[in-house]
């Protein structure tokens, strides 16, 4: 079965919008556009339900109720408990309040933490300034020429069963390439250490399936998979037990509150519902039935063929040209599509250009300077990225090819 593009693209304002329409979008790595159901959700809840939520009266009582509308209905779809997501105002911020009760949990011990140099540093230089604690911190390194991460290399920083922690990417927002999380995770458990998997790169391809990845904490950005600018963070119950509280002391009893110093935005939260009905639009238009984890993996995979589909050409096109370094695997099926490469000359001025020429794209380093770096690319020069994800058209990309032609 073949996704419905014409449907997807129809589920999307931006399509049809006079400002965002008149480029093809290849800025989904740096966040997506929202679905309507996410629009309108938000909408209401600032027409209708713009007060303290949970309140006695008919406002607050509507608005808590979608709040928990939200958490109930992603939770079912990626198989964990309710009480298991939390939301936060951002994936960085959600990852460095974890930090702080690792830094406690691990007080005092000689338990290490294992981080790679393949991540955003959303999650790595949080748990990097462990080490100013005394708390010993190990590098699992990429592969140099590739970018990728050998798990035989990981079996060795593992080995004298010191490390309680392992945080690494689902994939690098990149280098791309699919790590295999619940192989990672089971070496890690066999170890006896926890799995913190940053999943912001991996996620807006299709929402995680959590108890088949096996990890202790995922985390992705609302605002990359098709909803509002909120951190998602789902952390199991045993751990965000047995880590230290990092809420008000009365708010400890509550998983998806002991980890969330803070209230979240609670508009925000309620438009998150709009991300599941936009998953249920697609498994209805598509037949997929079943409960809602099921109709997640279907939809998952629909989204998944699609973009390999369409990012194979351009994943061709660039692998054959020699005045440039595609970073990553040239197989679309074992990478996300999100596609950065190495020019013959500074980035930012390249994706300009592709401006003038309709196509949305940016230039830099994402936030990822140690895998950069590691890599061999100067930072002044930056990488070009391109990512698209499942509403990206075949048309698209080949506009995208044409302009590139164009350019170098």
């Amino acid at each position: 079965m073949a996704l419905d593009l014409d449907f997807v693209r129809s589920q999307f304002p931006a399509f049809s919008s006079p400002v965002l329409s008149t480029h093809a979008f290849f800025e989904n790595a740096g966040g997506s556009y929202p679905c309507i159901q996410v629009v309108e959700r938000l909408t209401r809840f600032y027409r209708d339900r713009k007060v303290q939520p949970y309140g006695p009266y008919p406002g607050a009582q509507a608005g808590g109720a979608e709040m928990d509308e939200a958490r109930t209905r992603l939770a079912a779809m990626m198989g964990v408990s309710r009480q298991e997501v939390s939301f936060g105002p951002s994936t960085s911020a959600n990852t460095y309040v974890l930090a702080q009760a690792v830094r406690k949990w691990l007080a005092g011990t000689d338990g290490a933490v294992v981080v790679t140099n393949q991540d955003h540093e959303a999650n790595s230089g949080v748990w990097r300034r462990l080490a100013d604690e005394g708390i010993e911190v190990r590098e699992w390194q990429i592969d140099r020429g590739t970018g990728s991460l050998d798990p035989q290399a990981l079996a060795g920083l593992l080995a004298d069963g010191k490390v309680k922690l392992v945080c690494f990417p689902h994939c690098s927002n990149v280098i791309a390439e699919i790590n295999d999380v619940a192989a990672i995770c089971s070496m890690a458990r066999a170890a006896g250490a926890r799995t913190v998997v940053d999943g912001v790169s991996y996620a807006p391809h299709g929402f995680p399936d959590i108890p088949a990845l096996g990890c202790d904490v995922y985390l992705f950005s609302a605002y990359k998979t098709y909803g509002p600018h909120q951190g998602i963070m789902v952390i199991r119950e045993d751990f965000g037990f047995e880590l230290p509280g990092q809420a008000h002391f009365f708010n400890h009893g509550v998983l998806y509150k002991r980890h969330t110093p803070a209230g979240p935005d609670h508009a925000q939260v309620a438009a998150c519902a709009g991300m599941a009905d936009y998953i249920d639009a697609l498994a209805a238009r598509h037949g997929i039935t079943g409960e809602a984890a099921a109709r997640n993996r279907g939809v998952h995979d629909l989204m998944r063929a699609q973009e390999v589909a369409v990012i194979q050409p351009l994943l061709d096109y660039l692998g054959q040209r020699n005045d440039l370094r595609l970073l990553g695997p040239r197989d679309a099926a074992r990478r996300a599509p999100t596609v950065a490469v190495e020019l013959d000359r500074p980035a930012e001025p390249a994706s300009e250009e592709l401006g003038r020429h309709g196509i949305a794209c940016w230039a830099g380093d994402f936030y990822a300077v140690r895998p950069l770096q590691a890599l061999g690319i100067d930072l002044d020069k930056g990488v070009l990225r391109m990512s698209a994800v499942h509403y990206t058209s075949a048309e698209e990309v080949g506009r995208l090819i044409a302009a590139l032609d164009r350019l170098l």
